[in-house]
Parts: C-alpha cells; structure tokens; sequence
C-alpha cells in the first residue's frame, strides 16, 4: 500500500517537475515586477489604496501577457519542430538514398567506419520512425518537447500570480485590518524571503549552487525595486512638487 502511495507520488512529481522552469521564471517575474510597481507607488508617496489598484492591475494584466507570450512561444516551437519532422519524413520516402548517405555522414564524423558504420547505419535506417528522430536530433539539433502549450501558460500565470502577489498581501491586509509596523520596511522584507525562496526553486531548474541561485534573485529584485521607487520618488518631486 506504501509503496502504491509512494509510486504515485513519484509519478505526479515527474509529471509537473518539467514544468517547474515556467513555475520558477514565471514566479521571479511576477514577484519582482510587483514588488518594482510597489516600490515606485511608495517613493511616490501615494496611497495604499492606489498601490493596491496599481499592484494588481499588474499582476494580473502583466502576468496575462507573460502567460500568452509562453504559450505562443511553445506553441510555435512545437509547430516548428512537426514542420520539419514532415520534411524529414517526406525526404526518407523520395530520397532513401540521400537520406541514408546523410546518416553515413554523420555517424562517420562521430569515428565510426568500415563494417561497424554500415551497421549502425542499416540499424537505423530499418526503422523509419528511429530514422527520422535520428536526422531531427543529429542534422537538425531538434528534440521533441512533449510539454502542452497550454499548461505552459498556465503554469506561468499561476507561478506569476501566486509568487506576485506576496508584495501585496500586507498592504491587502492593511487596507481590510490595519497593520501596527512600517508597512514598506516590512514588505521588503516579505519580499526578500519570497526573492531567496524562488531563486532557491531556481536552482533545480538551472543547476547551480544553491546561494548563488538565491543571491541572484535577490539582487535582482532589490535593483528593480531600488529603481523604480527612485523613479517614483524623482516624478513625485517634479510633477507634485
């Protein structure tokens, strides 16, 4: 029965692992462009109410166009990839013997040759599903992705969503039931956490050191913020006075 548990566990963990890359860039954007648009409202000096307006038209208009960037840009690598697997198949129907010397070709760049290179070549050529994977992968770099588009964006708004909202939840919670600390300061280091989190995430997807993952984010949400609350703060003073 544990073992049932367990294999089922595995199996939904491998299902969704390889869409934790949109999860991951999606989070980072969501959370660092929300946490910008906070950062800027506050050096403005505006309202918690207009930062609130402000906050969420971005995260769900900003994080709407990232999931529909996603899901075309899939969508149209996916459409790339069966435009020239259809080529590929067509070329090994008319051209066999074009197709076959290509195979040759490649596998003797690889240091095979004699009678051990017209045997992997025959191998491969028997088949002509093998065959044409073989082309996609060796002659053309192409590797079939077996991701939904739609999923994809999904997953990208839902990262994008759940992470950016974290720099908003206080002043959400200040507007409904008052907050007793600077509301900015602790944000900020809301914020922060929800940086070294997602760059931590990062570093499954990228294979990288754990600190450096989480440093890189973080630093690139304190710049962004750091910007636009400089920008805001600029803007207040010229156009408020």
């Amino acid at each position: 029965m544990q073992e049932n548990v367990l294999h089922q566990e595995n199996a939904f963990l491998a299902r969704y692992q390889k869409y934790l890359g949109e999860f991951v860039y999606g989070g980072i954007d969501g959370s660092v462009t929300t946490f910008a648009v906070v950062a800027g409202a506050v050096g403005a000096s505006l309202d918690s109410s207009i930062i609130l307006i402000l906050g969420f038209a971005n995260l769900l208009a900003d994080g709407f166009s990232m999931s529909v960037g996603a899901y075309l840009s899939r969508k149209s690598e996916r459409d790339n990839f069966f435009k020239h697997q259809k080529v590929e198949y067509w070329e090994v129907d008319n051209l066999p013997d074009t197709e076959k010397e290509e195979v040759r070709e490649i596998y003797r760049q690889k240091g095979f040759e004699g009678a051990l290179l017209e045997q992997v070549v025959d191998v491969i050529t028997a088949d002509k599903d093998r065959w044409v994977d073989t082309m996609m992968k060796e002659e053309l770099s192409m590797m079939k992705d077996d991701r939904s588009p739609f999923k994809v964006g999904l997953v990208t708004y839902l990262a994008f969503i759940l992470i950016g909202f974290i720099p908003l939840s206080l002043y959400l919670w200040d507007f409904v039931f008052g907050f007793p600390f600077n509301l900015f300061i602790t944000t900020c280091l809301l914020t922060g956490l929800c940086f070294a989190f997602i760059g931590w995430m990062k570093t499954y997807v990228t294979q990288t050191s754990i600190f450096r993952g989480m440093a890189e984010t973080l630093l690139l949400g304190i710049l962004a913020a750091g910007v636009a609350y400089f920008v805001g703060d600029v803007l207040e003073k010229l156009i408020v006075g």
